[in-house]
């Protein structure tokens, strides 16, 4: 058989597969709508249907993972089922998610990283306005930054938890990658400023040391906001991701600056209902203890007598009184897990006050 004929055989065979998986697709969205028709025909009076369900999510993403045969990887395959999966919710609910703005945001990407293109995604100008949006039920979830590989936490985001009832329903992690960008007027050879969030710049610090040591860095309010200012003005340039670049039509100058290859920003999923255990989750409190020598100790001993996995802790001031701390605490472990409430007893006894953020899937994506 000859090269063109072989091509022609294969595109027959393309053809065919993608006529099943059209079929396939319909047939799975058509379930989803059956899902929502019964969902509604079982509420009580005056229940509000729950649609979106992040237990079951994160398990059928990695059921696709731990079934993928290739040659698509792992991620990439999760990826086109997270999109199939946005687009058949939407025929049910579409998800209203507010997200820490303006457009082009890494929180965005994140927001779409774990909800799927299908949202309905609003930019709010603050971290705390998305917490006042999800309390106010102007929206189903909330997407905001809570801590950065390089950088460290998000102080905005932990203050905001001081201050709302939120239940913390999921977490998604974003491998960042910074870009110079520079616009279509821009002069390359005089560049004089360079825009961006205060977290970026810092995470490009040496880089901009080595290249740009003597242009003025100005610290903005986002990195979209340093794309847009850098669209009208011929002397300067913006470090922003792929969604900035691609929003305000910016060409990548430098690409991937960042300093270190592994820079990854964690975000939360804030609402207000509580996840089920999956048996791979991990949950977030917020601890107040007295003000005595060895108040630390004693928060950690249930964890360690456990055998309990602690991933983050951090401390911030309290609002209560002068030099008094509260603890954050992210484990692993569900907080309805026999071991993790004997560990939360423990802790309740000696602690001013004890508040569960929330036990949600540990991140799949």
């Amino acid at each position: 058989m000859s090269d063109a004929d072989q091509l022609k055989a294969l595109r027959v065979r393309i053809d065919s597969l993608d006529e099943k998986i059209l079929e396939l697709i319909s047939e799975r969205a058509r379930c989803a709508q059956d899902v929502a028709r019964v969902k509604m025909q079982t509420l009580a009076e005056g229940e509000k249907p729950v649609f979106y369900r992040p237990e079951r999510e994160a398990w059928v993403l990695k059921h696709i993972m731990e079934r993928n045969q290739g040659p698509l990887d792992n991620e990439e395959m999760a990826r086109l089922f997270r999109e199939i999966m946005s687009s058949c919710l939407a025929l049910e609910q579409p998800l209203k998610v507010a997200y820490l703005g303006p457009e082009g945001t890494f929180t965005q990407a994140a927001a779409l990283k774990h909800f799927g293109h299908a949202v309905i995604s609003t930019p709010m100008a603050a971290i705390d306005e998305v917490f006042r949006e999800v309390a106010a039920g102007a929206v189903n979830f909330g997407v905001v930054p809570v801590e950065n590989s390089t950088e460290g936490a998000v102080n905005h985001t932990l203050d905001s938890f001081l201050e709302h009832d939120m239940v913390i329903c999921g977490e998604v992690e974003l491998r960042i990658h910074h870009h110079l960008l520079v616009g279509e007027t821009t002069k390359t050879d005089r560049i004089t400023r360079i825009y961006s969030h205060a977290q970026s710049l810092a995470q490009c610090r040496k880089w901009l040391d080595a290249h740009y040591p003597n242009v003025e860095r100005v610290a903005v309010s986002s990195n979209a906001d340093a794309a847009k200012r850098v669209k009208s003005e011929w002397n300067s340039a913006a470090i922003a991701g792929d969604m900035a670049a691609s929003l305000y039509g910016l060409t990548k100058l430098y690409e991937k600056i960042e300093d270190r290859p592994d820079n990854s920003t964690r975000f939360l999923i804030i609402g207000s209902q509580e996840v089920p255990p999956t048996g791979d989750d991990k949950t977030s409190i917020i601890v107040s203890m007295r003000n005595k020598p060895g108040a630390l100790h004693e928060l950690l001993v249930p964890f360690h007598t456990n055998g309990i996995d602690l991933t983050r802790i951090e401390t911030r001031p309290s609002r209560s009184g002068k030099w008094t701390y509260v603890f954050f605490i992210d484990f692993v472990g569900h907080h309805k897990d026999p071991l993790i409430k004997d560990v939360l007893e423990k802790i309740n006894q000696e602690a001013v006050a004890l508040k569960v953020l929330g036990s949600y899937p540990k991140a799949v994506l």
